[in-house]
């Protein structure tokens, strides 16, 4: 069930040939500069992979969500910025897709599909991080009109984006959460509050952004009033999430098992020593797990099934192994693995990301141990 396909193997192939010449050879640099990676993604648009899972009816290349983690994947192995800015901008065409008008899905989804227009993600809010529903920012209707007030948080893509998909409150907080509606705004209608210096992803900045009574047409709400919240939940774009981390954990070890091989100490490979070669040995065991659960989320929900258990389980061992396969990576360097000379410093920066993105860590704990309750409670004893 988890295997790919000829046609799926061949398309990993062909991008993880791309990353291995385009994007690894120039990662410290941009990482180091916090440069965005445009001459990358651009070309990334040239191949139509920015429209991969956009339907081909709009230019897109109309692919699932498997090869989207195989896609993030390969993209995270170079450059985690990369896979974070190409995954938010397909997460907001897919709402787009699913839930806006016939309108709507003419005018973006073909730029969007060839990165000649950008998206972004406004959805949370210093006061709405795990919790979406505690937001602040409104959208009050006068006639045919929005008026946004208000700020959102972590808006990857901002500086280079054309829209932002901005969530805001439409009804009272007792109607939660069928009381939050979905509005695409240019992103020139908003002015940058703080631009925060972070511990990675240095290469695609997050900004908090301030919308002070912004009007917006009727026809940029996408979806149906005050149920973009709970739409927002039948869609399993998260998945590149633990694909990120599946990404990192394996370019960790790759990198690694490059060095040991090399390395020599006490006139022998470093590599050759037991203790060594069994810890190496975890590390390929977890890139394996958590790219186990990934793929297993991904098929589900290609499937149509409900994935939350293996979402779960996916994002809690990917994001986990990310950060394990780069602590050993940095331990097994050495010194070198401390310097930005060498990518793994890195791989452990931008991972940390991937514990609190998309949800803290804890929280997708909470709502595995509820499913596994769930599942195992219907059973006889």
């Amino acid at each position: 069930m988890l295997d790919l396909t000829e046609d799926q193997s061949a398309f990993r192939d062909d991008v993880r040939t791309f990353v291995a010449e385009e994007i690894r050879p120039n990662a410290i640099e941009l990482d180091q500069t916090e440069t965005y990676p445009a001459d990358i993604l651009a070309e990334l648009g040239d191949r139509r992979l920015t429209g991969l899972t956009i339907p081909e009816a709009y230019g897109g290349m109309g692919e699932g969500h498997l090869e989207l983690v195989v896609l993030i994947e390969e993209l995270s192995t170079a450059l985690m910025s990369v896979s974070s800015s190409l995954a938010l901008h397909l997460g907001v065409a897919g709402v787009i897709e699913q839930f806006g008008t016939d309108d709507q899905r003419e005018t973006y989804l073909p730029e969007m599909a060839t990165f000649d227009t950008v998206g972004a993600l406004g959805l949370s809010e210093a006061g709405a991080g795990a919790n979406k529903l505690e937001m602040e920012t409104t959208a009050t209707r006068e006639g045919d009109e929005w008026v946004l007030e208000g700020h959102k948080q972590w808006v990857t893509n901002y500086f280079d984006a054309d829209c932002v998909l901005t969530y805001a409150k439409t009804g009272p907080d007792e109607e939660a959460p069928h009381n939050i509606s979905a509005f695409l705004v240019p992103a020139e209608e908003f002015e940058v509050e703080e631009n925060w210096g972070t511990l990675g992803a240095w290469s695609v900045k997050s900004p908090r952004v301030r919308l002070d009574n912004v009007r917006v047409d009727d026809a940029a709400r996408v979806g149906a009033v005050g149920e973009a919240y709970v739409q927002r939940g039948t869609l399993h774009n998260g998945v590149n999430l633990p694909a990120r981390g599946v990404g990192i954990a394996r370019a960790a070890l790759e990198d690694t098992v490059a060095y040991l091989q090399e390395r020599e100490q006490y006139q022998q490979p470093v590599g050759d020593f037991q203790g060594v070669r069994w810890a190496v040995g975890e590390m390929a065991e977890r890139v394996e797990t958590a790219r186990f659960h990934t793929y297993r989320a991904a098929t589900k929900a290609d499937a149509g099934e409900d994935v939350t258990k293996e979402f779960a389980m996916a994002k809690l061992n990917a994001s986990e192994a990310a950060i394990e396969n780069a602590n050993d990576a940095i331990r097994f360097l050495g010194g070198r693995g401390y310097t930005t000379e060498h990518h793994v410093e890195r791989y452990l920066r931008d991972a940390q990301l991937l514990t609190i993105a998309g949800g803290p860590n804890d929280v997708h704990r909470n709502t595995l141990a509820d499913a596994v309750f769930e599942e195992y409670s219907d059973r006889e004893t």
